[in-house]
């Protein structure tokens, strides 16, 4: 729990310096398993309607900023829609 604490504060105060594996393991916190069909990208569902999915991609062991950012406010609709506790 602590780590993914710590990786959440890291991902706010600089997204374009987040390292893919640690994405994943927020993403997987959050969402559950990721699906991937065959490609380098990941993605995970998430449960409100229209496009429920985030998708994320390694680029050199690091993670696309504009994708980190998409994730933050995944969380964030997440915590606040259903009063997600960590």
């Amino acid at each position: 729990m602590a780590k993914i604490d710590d990786t959440l504060a890291r991902m706010k105060l600089n997204p374009k310096d987040v390292r893919f594996d640690d994405l994943c393991i927020v993403c997987n916190h959050f969402f559950g398993a990721y699906h991937q069909s065959g490609s380098s990208h990941r993605i995970y569902k998430t449960p409100w309607q229209g496009d429920p999915r985030i998708n994320i991609q390694n680029h050199k062991g690091k993670a696309k900023a504009y994708q980190v950012k998409q994730v933050l406010l995944a969380i964030e609709r997440l915590e606040v829609d259903n009063d997600f506790k960590k």
